[in-house]
This record gives structure tokens, sequence and C-alpha cells, in this order.
């Protein structure tokens, strides 16, 4: 791998780092071998040590095997950041199986689509979800396997910031319910399975060139890989505590908190999910060292009234992704947490970040563009800017950003033609333009695609476009990204109405609420009596993008 920027890393600055077990399963065992009594697992008031989360995946496992869950078979996981994710994601790893991840914010359009793709044999979800959206589904696109969590076990807060009042979600019918499950299988052991490196993992879903989903194959292989790139490039030390602060159904989630715990033999702190003043707490009660997330969710912290950075000096290695970072935020977060935070980019396809700032780095901020640097490639990632016939550019020229080394995935779940366009067997074509400068540092500029990203979620303009022309009074539109100085990007539809028909962006504000998750939904929504095209009916989305911001949430 030519390398040759090298030389402008800061000093001690790793070039490779080699993983210490070939597959996520293994990593985890060792971990339990080599910390049975320590925490897994720190969740509100709850501790769960490495021998417990072994004990009760196996349980779990056991229990899935007796309901004809087999090698190759998919389990889905909808749930929030908690204990029961790793309990069900290493029980489908020990009997064999894939797991795939869920937003849990998907509602029953989404999740239809997904489980269609995937065809899970089980599903594990929080019981307010199997009522609010599972339930909606038509009965032959439901898994054979259901299994529904009380989104308040494990944990005697209840904090009502997490946990509303009055939110009892215990499973009404004991078929599903995954504690019995698990209860059931209790004391036994399913029969020992060790995957291959180069078995699917997880299926992440992400978005495509045609609006569908894309599930993209992450092995074992490329989560052992980041796990050890990570812990070699951040100088982490076994132990040391990683506070999940990213959703877990989320590459960032996955590979850069739970599969890198692991690696450490760590704590991994969760809060159900993100709350600004739940976080800041859950960080001065469990002390953690790391974490990632998008740089909206610091922009929270440093907003939340009466922040004192003293109880939070633990953290010391904060970074983000997912969205670009503006140099006045970097400041902000430093000035008023403590933190300096380390700009980083990655994709679903590559495992997680991948080109991310050396720690103790200064970030280094283009002069013509104004853009914070993403940092350099990690060890053992080759990077590269590509022109027009796939010609490698030189310094400062802009192109499209290549990704290749052995964390990208294998390919799309499924998806053939769009594996073949994407992920050759050189390197991942991002879409996203960028250029490296002289001193082998990378910068984004623009994106490649329409793909809108707001708050470090990607949509799919299609997407959201599917559900408005589904409207009964709807006769076009078209969905666009524009700027938004918290959310990186804020969704905009622009749309024109069937004659004699009426509806206002509230109704349609609504109509998507119902239907998408919350992120997806349009905050601008303009009328137009028709949309700008070309000469051949194509939607000119950069005249769309360029209009006033119209009526705005």
């Amino acid at each position: 791998m030519s390398r040759p920027w090298l030389a402008s890393y800061p000093a001690g600055v790793p070039a490779a780092a080699e993983p210490a077990q070939p597959d996520a399963l293994s990593l985890f065992r060792a971990a339990a071998a080599a910390a049975p009594s320590g925490d897994a697992v720190r969740y509100f008031d709850h501790r769960l040590d490495y021998a417990e989360l072994d004990r009760l995946s196996d349980a779990l496992a056991v229990a899935l095997q007796r309901r004809g869950f087999r090698a190759g078979d998919r389990l889905a996981v909808y749930l929030q950041n908690m204990p029961h994710f790793l309990v069900a994601t290493l029980a489908a790893w020990k009997a064999g199986g894939i797991v795939v991840t869920i937003n849990p914010m998907n509602r029953e359009y989404e999740l239809g689509k997904l489980l269609a793709d995937a065809e899970p044999r089980a599903l594990v979800c929080l019981e307010g979800l199997r009522e609010g959206v599972v339930s909606r589904l038509a009965p032959e696109t439901l898994p054979p396997i259901l299994l529904t969590v009380d989104a308040r076990d494990m944990q005697g807060r209840n904090d009502p910031r997490i946990f509303p009042a009055g939110a009892g979600e215990a499973a009404t019918v004991p078929e599903t319910d995954l504690r019995l499950a698990i209860a059931a299988g209790g004391g036994e052991r399913p029969p020992a399975h060790r995957p291959a490196p180069a078995e699917v993992a997880f299926i992440v879903y992400t978005s495509g060139t045609t609006g569908l989903p894309k599930g993209a194959r992450i092995t074992h292989a490329n989560l052992v890989q980041v796990a050890a790139a990570h812990k070699a490039w951040y100088g982490l030390a076994p132990g040391t505590p990683v506070l999940a602060a990213a959703p877990l159904f989320h590459i960032t989630g996955l590979a850069g908190h739970m599969i890198l715990a692991w690696a450490l033999a760590a704590p991994l702190v969760l809060c159900h999910r993100f709350d600004p003043g739940v976080v800041l707490e859950a960080i001065a009660e469990h002390r953690p060292r790391y974490t990632a997330n998008a740089i909206t969710a610091y922009i929270a912290l440093v907003n939340q009234p009466g922040v004192d950075p003293a109880p939070l000096a633990s953290l010391e290695i904060v970074t983000s992704g997912g969205a670009p970072v503006p140099p006045s935020v970097a400041r902000q977060v430093r000035e008023k947490l403590g933190w300096p935070v380390l700009n980083g980019y990655g994709l679903t396809e590559t495992s997680s970040g991948v080109v991310i700032m050396p720690v103790g780095s200064e970030g280094r901020v283009d002069p013509v563009s104004g853009a914070l640097s993403i940092g350099v490639p990690i060890c053992g990632v080759d990077a590269w800017i590509e022109g027009e016939g796939g010609v490698r550019l030189g310094h400062d020229e802009i192109g499209e950003i290549v990704l290749g080394g052995p964390m990208v995935a294998d390919g799309y779940w499924r998806k053939p033609a769009e594996t073949a366009e994407s992920m050759r067997p050189d390197g991942f074509r991002t879409g996203d333009v960028g250029f490296m400068d002289a001193g082998g540092w990378f910068y984004v500029v623009d994106r490649k695609k329409d793909m809108i990203n707001a708050s470090g979620y990607k949509v799919w303009p299609r997407e959201v476009e599917d559900v408005l022309y589904a409207h009964p009074a709807v006769r076009e539109a078209a969905v666009v990204g524009v700027g938004d100085e918290y959310r990186g990007e804020t969704v905009k539809a622009v749309v024109s109405l069937r004659e004699g028909c009426k509806a206002d962006r509230d109704e349609l504000v609504t109509w998507c609420r119902e239907r998408l998750a919350a992120y997806k939904v349009p905050r601008i929504v303009e009328f137009v009596e028709e949309l700008p095209k070309n000469a051949t009916g194509k939607v000119l989305r950069r005249v769309l993008r360029e209009r006033r911001a119209g009526q705005a949430a």
C-alpha cells in the first residue's frame, strides 16, 4: 500500500494495527475471558459484567435455535441503545446468524421495506414498537420469531427524560417476551460456533442510487480490523470506558463503540437514546474516556444550561463525523466542554471512520473554502482523489474520494449491480467530492450524489418523495437538502398540487411524520405551479436548492 504522506503524520501516530482476533465473536469471547467480572455495560444504575452478558446471550442463542433459527438466518434488532442490543447481537452470532440493524425511529412504511429485503427469521424489538409499528404490517411481512423488550428493563431509575411517566411496556404475550425466552434457555450453551472472518456479521442499511435501501454487508473481518485500527489510532488502553453516544443501529455505534469496547475488554456506557442532559450526567457518573458522534450532538451538549466542564474531564478523546464540522463549533466545544474535537470521515460501507485527525493534532482549515479537514487515513487505510476515467489526482485537485483497505464492506445485500459499481477491487467509490492537500490531509467539499445529510443521518430524497406522492392532493414532488447551521442540512420539499385540490404545509408535514422517521420529515415546504425540469423532463434539483428557503418548521 502506497502511503507517501506518512511523513506528514504527527510523531507517534501508528501506521498499522493487527487485529487480536479473527472475528468479532472471538473478540468478545477474549474480552469475557480476560475480564469476566469487569463491566461490559453501564446503563443508568445497572451494570452488566462480561460473564453475565456471555451467559444471557448463550441462553438466547439456545432459545432461538429451539424456535428454528439456523446458521445464515438473519435476526433484526429494532431497539434503542440498551443492553438487550448486545445480548441479541451475540446470540445471533452464536447461533451462526447475521444481525440486521433497524433504526427505532423507522415507521411501518420503512420497516416493511427493510424486512422484505433482509427477510429475517427473527425480530427483537421494543414492546412499544411492536404495538405501534410492527402490528400494523401485513402478516406475511413478519418474521416467524418475534421477541419483545420492555423499554425500562435492566435499569431502575426510569428517568422521565428518557422513560415518560406511565410508559410501561411489559409484553402482553408471554411467547414474545425476551426475558422468558432467555429464562427458558438459561443454563445451556449453544453448539460451539466460530464465524469465519469473511462471514457477514451485520447488514447495516444505507441508501443507494435507486433510492431503495441498500444493506451493506459488514463482515467479521471488517469489524476486527476497524476496532484494531481505532484502538491503535487513539492509543486506547485495555479497559478504557467507551461512551456509546451514537445509536447502535448506526455503523458508528456498532463498530466505533460496541466492537471497540470488546476489543478493549472495556465498559460500554449506554443511555437508551440521546438526551443532552442525560448524556452529560452519564459522563460524570461513568467516566468514559472516548466517544464519537455527529457534531449536532456536541452542539446540543454545548447549549445545555449550566453545563460545567469539570465533571466531564474524563472524556479526553472526542471524535465527530457524519456531518461537516464548522471550525467555530469545534472551538465552542473546546471552550465550553473542554474537549478538543477530532474531525473524521467514514461511511457505513467503510465500517466506521477511516479518515480521522490524529490525536493531539490541530485541525487544518482550508483557506479557500473555510472547511475543516477530515484528517488523514488511519492505520491500514488507503485513500485518494479520483478524477474522470479513474485517474488519480494530485494535491489540491478536486475529485471523488476513494477508500481502500480491509475495513471496506464486501458488498451490498442482494444487490450485485450496485456492489460492482461502487465496491471495486481497488477501493470504494464514496460519491463524495473533495481534495487532498500537500501534507496528505483530506477535505470534503461537496456531494456527488443527491443524498441529504441531516444531523449525520442520511436521507434519500426519493423515499420522502414516494411518501409525498401518496398524498391525494400532491401532483408532483421533489425533495432536496438545503443548508442548516444546526443540522448541516435540512430536508426541503417542493410540491405542486393537483388541480382543484388543497393542502397546506402542516398537512403535508403531518402526513410525512406519520410514515417516516422524524429526521426525514421535511422542515421546509414550498408550493409551486410547476417543478423546474430540463428538456427530457428531469427535475432540476440544483434550481430547487437555490430557491428561497420557503416555510420553515
